[in-house]
Protein backbone atom coordinates (compact mmCIF):
# COMPACT_ATOMS: atom_id res chain seq x y z
CA UNK A 1 0.00 0.00 0.00
CA UNK A 2 1.38 3.38 -1.05
CA UNK A 3 0.83 7.03 -0.32
CA UNK A 4 1.16 8.94 -3.59
CA UNK A 5 1.68 12.71 -3.95
CA UNK A 6 1.82 14.86 -7.08
CA UNK A 7 1.94 18.65 -7.40
CA UNK A 8 3.08 19.00 -11.00
CA UNK A 9 -0.39 20.30 -11.97
CA UNK A 10 -2.60 21.16 -9.01
CA UNK A 11 -2.19 19.04 -5.87
CA UNK A 12 -3.27 15.41 -5.62
CA UNK A 13 -2.81 12.86 -2.83
CA UNK A 14 -3.94 9.23 -2.82
CA UNK A 15 -3.65 5.95 -0.97
CA UNK A 16 -3.44 3.00 -3.36
CA UNK A 17 -2.97 -0.73 -3.19
CA UNK A 18 -2.09 -3.15 -5.98
CA UNK A 19 -5.06 -5.40 -5.24
CA UNK A 20 -7.60 -2.84 -4.00
CA UNK A 21 -6.75 -0.09 -6.47
CA UNK A 22 -7.28 3.55 -5.48
CA UNK A 23 -8.54 3.44 -1.89
CA UNK A 24 -8.81 7.20 -1.38
CA UNK A 25 -7.85 10.25 -3.42
CA UNK A 26 -8.15 13.96 -2.66
CA UNK A 27 -6.93 16.98 -4.57
CA UNK A 28 -7.36 20.47 -5.90
CA UNK A 29 -6.67 21.94 -9.32
CA UNK A 30 -5.41 25.18 -7.71
CA UNK A 31 -1.91 25.72 -9.11
CA UNK A 32 -0.89 28.41 -6.61
CA UNK A 33 -1.44 26.91 -3.13
CA UNK A 34 0.47 23.61 -3.16
CA UNK A 35 2.38 24.29 0.05
CA UNK A 36 -0.77 25.43 1.87
CA UNK A 37 -2.90 22.39 1.04
CA UNK A 38 -0.59 19.39 0.65
CA UNK A 39 -0.21 18.66 4.39
CA UNK A 40 -3.96 18.76 5.00
CA UNK A 41 -4.65 16.60 1.95
CA UNK A 42 -2.18 13.96 3.18
CA UNK A 43 -3.82 13.81 6.61
CA UNK A 44 -7.35 13.79 5.19
CA UNK A 45 -6.51 11.15 2.59
CA UNK A 46 -5.02 8.78 5.16
CA UNK A 47 -8.10 9.30 7.32
CA UNK A 48 -10.46 8.71 4.38
CA UNK A 49 -8.60 5.50 3.53
CA UNK A 50 -8.72 4.38 7.15
CA UNK A 51 -5.03 3.58 7.23
CA UNK A 52 -2.12 4.63 9.39
CA UNK A 53 1.47 5.33 8.41
CA UNK A 54 2.35 1.83 9.55
CA UNK A 55 0.17 0.31 6.84
CA UNK A 56 2.20 1.99 4.09
CA UNK A 57 5.03 0.23 2.29
CA UNK A 58 6.36 3.29 0.43
CA UNK A 59 5.66 6.86 -0.68
CA UNK A 60 5.43 7.66 -4.40
CA UNK A 61 6.23 11.15 -5.63
CA UNK A 62 5.45 12.71 -9.00
CA UNK A 63 8.70 14.04 -10.49
CA UNK A 64 7.07 16.11 -13.23
CA UNK A 65 7.56 17.61 -15.68
CA UNK A 66 6.00 20.68 -14.17
CA UNK A 67 6.56 24.30 -13.14
CA UNK A 68 9.44 24.67 -10.70
CA UNK A 69 7.77 25.88 -7.49
CA UNK A 70 4.72 23.63 -7.48
CA UNK A 71 6.67 20.56 -8.52
CA UNK A 72 9.27 20.99 -5.80
CA UNK A 73 6.59 21.28 -3.09
CA UNK A 74 5.20 17.84 -3.83
CA UNK A 75 8.57 16.17 -4.17
CA UNK A 76 9.75 17.69 -0.89
CA UNK A 77 6.53 16.66 0.87
CA UNK A 78 6.82 13.09 -0.39
CA UNK A 79 10.50 12.79 0.51
CA UNK A 80 10.05 14.26 3.99
CA UNK A 81 7.01 12.08 4.70
CA UNK A 82 8.89 8.98 3.54
CA UNK A 83 11.89 9.89 5.68
CA UNK A 84 9.79 10.53 8.76
CA UNK A 85 7.80 7.34 8.25
CA UNK A 86 10.89 5.25 7.56
CA UNK A 87 9.50 4.18 4.17
CA UNK A 88 11.15 4.09 0.72
CA UNK A 89 10.60 7.03 -1.61
CA UNK A 90 9.53 5.96 -5.11
CA UNK A 91 9.96 8.54 -7.94
CA UNK A 92 7.49 8.36 -10.85
CA UNK A 93 7.23 10.53 -13.99
CA UNK A 94 3.94 12.44 -13.64
CA UNK A 95 3.12 12.16 -17.35
CA UNK A 96 3.35 8.36 -17.02
CA UNK A 97 0.42 8.53 -14.59
CA UNK A 98 -1.65 10.50 -17.11
CA UNK A 99 -0.80 8.06 -19.90
CA UNK A 100 -1.56 5.11 -17.63
CA UNK A 101 -4.99 6.56 -16.95
CA UNK A 102 -5.70 6.93 -20.67
CA UNK A 103 -4.62 3.37 -21.46
CA UNK A 104 -6.56 2.08 -18.47
CA UNK A 105 -9.64 3.82 -19.88
CA UNK A 106 -9.27 1.98 -23.18
CA UNK A 107 -6.99 4.07 -25.38
CA UNK A 108 -4.75 1.95 -27.61
CA UNK A 109 -1.63 2.83 -29.55
CA UNK A 110 0.43 6.00 -29.61
CA UNK A 111 -0.30 9.01 -27.43
CA UNK A 112 1.15 12.44 -26.67
CA UNK A 113 0.46 13.75 -23.16
CA UNK A 114 0.58 17.54 -22.82
CA UNK A 115 0.51 19.71 -19.70
CA UNK A 116 0.94 23.42 -19.05
CA UNK A 117 4.55 24.49 -18.46
CA UNK A 118 3.56 28.16 -17.94
CA UNK A 119 5.11 31.10 -19.79
CA UNK A 120 3.34 30.10 -23.00
CA UNK A 121 5.04 26.71 -23.17
CA UNK A 122 3.87 23.14 -22.74
CA UNK A 123 5.48 19.98 -21.41
CA UNK A 124 4.96 16.85 -23.47
CA UNK A 125 5.67 13.13 -23.39
CA UNK A 126 5.15 10.65 -26.23
CA UNK A 127 4.11 7.00 -25.80
CA UNK A 128 3.89 4.06 -28.20
CA UNK A 129 1.33 2.15 -26.15
CA UNK A 130 1.00 0.11 -22.96
CA UNK A 131 2.92 -3.03 -22.11
CA UNK A 132 1.51 -6.40 -21.02
CA UNK A 133 0.80 -5.21 -17.47
CA UNK A 134 -0.68 -1.87 -18.53
CA UNK A 135 2.31 0.38 -17.94
CA UNK A 136 2.82 3.09 -20.58
CA UNK A 137 5.82 2.81 -22.90
CA UNK A 138 7.45 6.24 -23.21
CA UNK A 139 9.26 6.82 -26.51
CA UNK A 140 11.48 9.73 -25.45
CA UNK A 141 12.26 11.67 -22.28
CA UNK A 142 9.67 14.40 -21.55
CA UNK A 143 10.19 17.66 -23.44
CA UNK A 144 9.15 21.31 -23.31
CA UNK A 145 8.21 23.46 -26.30
CA UNK A 146 6.08 26.29 -27.59
CA UNK A 147 2.58 24.98 -28.39
CA UNK A 148 3.03 25.75 -32.09
CA UNK A 149 5.95 23.29 -32.30
CA UNK A 150 3.62 20.38 -31.55
CA UNK A 151 1.42 21.46 -34.46
CA UNK A 152 4.21 21.36 -37.03
CA UNK A 153 3.90 18.49 -39.53
CA UNK A 154 7.59 17.60 -39.20
CA UNK A 155 7.54 17.43 -35.38
CA UNK A 156 8.93 14.06 -34.27
CA UNK A 157 5.59 12.84 -32.90
CA UNK A 158 3.22 14.54 -35.33
CA UNK A 159 0.19 12.40 -36.05
CA UNK A 160 -0.07 10.76 -32.63
CA UNK A 161 -3.32 11.42 -30.74
CA UNK A 162 -2.89 14.21 -28.21
CA UNK A 163 -4.29 14.42 -24.69
CA UNK A 164 -4.10 17.73 -22.80
CA UNK A 165 -4.29 17.20 -19.04
CA UNK A 166 -5.04 19.93 -16.50
CA UNK A 167 -4.31 17.72 -13.49
CA UNK A 168 -2.39 14.58 -12.54
CA UNK A 169 -4.11 11.84 -10.56
CA UNK A 170 -2.06 10.74 -7.57
CA UNK A 171 -4.14 7.57 -7.59
CA UNK A 172 -2.95 6.67 -11.06
CA UNK A 173 0.59 7.72 -10.12
CA UNK A 174 0.44 5.32 -7.18
CA UNK A 175 -0.83 2.49 -9.38
CA UNK A 176 2.08 3.04 -11.78
CA UNK A 177 4.40 2.75 -8.77
CA UNK A 178 2.65 -0.40 -7.49
CA UNK A 179 2.75 -2.11 -10.89
CA UNK A 180 6.37 -1.09 -11.47
CA UNK A 181 7.31 -2.48 -8.06
CA UNK A 182 5.36 -5.72 -8.56
CA UNK A 183 6.82 -6.38 -12.00
CA UNK A 184 10.36 -5.18 -11.24
CA UNK A 185 10.27 -2.28 -13.68
CA UNK A 186 12.65 0.65 -13.29
CA UNK A 187 11.42 3.74 -11.46
CA UNK A 188 12.14 7.27 -12.62
CA UNK A 189 15.39 9.05 -11.78
CA UNK A 190 15.24 10.69 -8.37
CA UNK A 191 15.39 14.23 -9.71
CA UNK A 192 12.78 16.81 -10.60
CA UNK A 193 11.85 17.09 -14.28
CA UNK A 194 11.97 20.86 -14.49
CA UNK A 195 12.67 21.18 -18.19
CA UNK A 196 12.83 24.91 -18.81
CA UNK A 197 16.23 26.60 -18.94
CA UNK A 198 17.00 28.78 -15.91
CA UNK A 199 15.92 32.42 -16.06
CA UNK A 200 19.27 33.57 -14.68
CA UNK A 201 22.56 32.43 -16.18
CA UNK A 202 26.19 33.05 -15.28
CA UNK A 203 27.97 35.71 -17.27
CA UNK A 204 30.61 34.32 -19.60
CA UNK A 205 32.73 37.43 -19.74
CA UNK A 206 34.03 40.26 -17.54
CA UNK A 207 31.52 42.78 -16.31
CA UNK A 208 31.63 46.00 -18.26
CA UNK A 209 32.23 49.10 -16.15
CA UNK A 210 31.38 52.52 -17.54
Amino acid sequence: MLLAIDTSAGTSVAVVDLERGIIAELGTDDTMRHAEVVGRLIADCLAAAGVTVGHLSAVAGGMGPGPFTGLRVGIAAARVFALGAGKPFVPIVSHDAIAFGRYRAGHAGGLVVVTDARRREVNWSAYSGADAVGLPIRIDPPGVAKPAVLQEPDWAHAGLPRFDAATVSAGELGLVAELSWAHQRAFAADEALYLRSPDVTMSTGPKRVS
